[in-house]
């Protein structure tokens, strides 16, 4: 697990907003605080955060890893650009058609795309938030889609804290599901075919009937024991279901 965070804060904010970007020197390759962060994403997304380094994103450039030193004062400082970067790809339309549950299930699908896109995000932990621009005008977005229905604004944090830890921990079972196969070399067939036998001696449904017969209907269901996308869209549903209950207490509208 990483954390955001941990770099200098003066520095950390001054690559975040860029406001001492160096420029590359004459003779150098051409590079930029951009061009290291999207290397450095590019690390992340296709070999895990547990790969990314200094010197594998320089080796990923072409360039000397002290040569990153000019533009990134570390990984620490690094990480928290990547993560404002990334939260820079989510979708803020103005106008979304229907009201308040509408802008919040688009905002959560984005953030579900967003962590399916870039699964290395669920190993950082942001309980201290990088105070980019990319983050902020999320942060921004996100709040607005709840403003003005009758919530005070800890109630509208609260909302947002709520979908947005949903679709976190929804997205980090639907990664793990999608990671299984690559990790254990079996795919979920196999490993059921396998353990079938197993099942049948310890599942007995005079001794757990109700586990029996739940798990065989979901399992009929759902195509296995476990279906992410199911969970999500599940899960959103009551998660608007319960917001409408406390937006229709304090009387809001759409």
């Amino acid at each position: 697990m990483e954390y955001s965070g941990k770099g200098d804060p003066a520095r950390s904010l001054a690559l975040l907003w860029r406001t001492s970007e160096r420029t590359s020197r004459k003779g150098k390759p051409d590079l930029s605080v951009d061009r290291i962060v999207r290397a450095a994403i590019e690390v992340a997304d296709s070999e895990g955060l547990q790969a990314l380094s200094m010197r594998r994103v320089a080796d990923r450039l072409g360039v000397g890893t002290m040569s990153l030193y000019t533009y990134v004062p570390g990984k620490p400082e690094l990480l928290d650009v990547m993560l404002d970067t990334v939260y820079g790809e989510t979708a803020r339309p103005e106008e979304v058609p229907g009201g308040w549950r509408e802008r919040l299930e688009l905002i959560a699908r984005e953030n579900w795309a967003l962590y399916l896109r870039h699964p290395w995000l669920l190993q950082v932990a942001t309980s201290r938030p990088v105070l980019g621009p990319n983050v902020t005008a999320k942060y921004d977005y996100e709040l607005r889609a709840v403003d003005g229905i009758g919530l005070t604004d800890v109630e509208m944090d609260s909302v947002i804290t709520l979908v947005t830890g949903f679709v976190h921990g929804t997205a980090r079972g639907a990664v793990e599901a999608s990671q299984a196969e690559s990790q254990t070399g079996m795919t979920d067939e196999q490993w059921w075919a396998a353990h079938a036998p197993f099942f049948g001696r310890i599942a007995d449904a005079s001794r757990f009937p109700t586990a029996a017969r739940v798990g065989q209907a979901a399992g009929e269901a759902l195509g296995g024991s476990y279906s992410p996308e199911h969970a999500f869209e599940f899960g959103l549903r009551r998660v608007l279901d319960g917001i409408q209950v406390l937006v229709d207490r304090r009387g809001g509208t759409t």
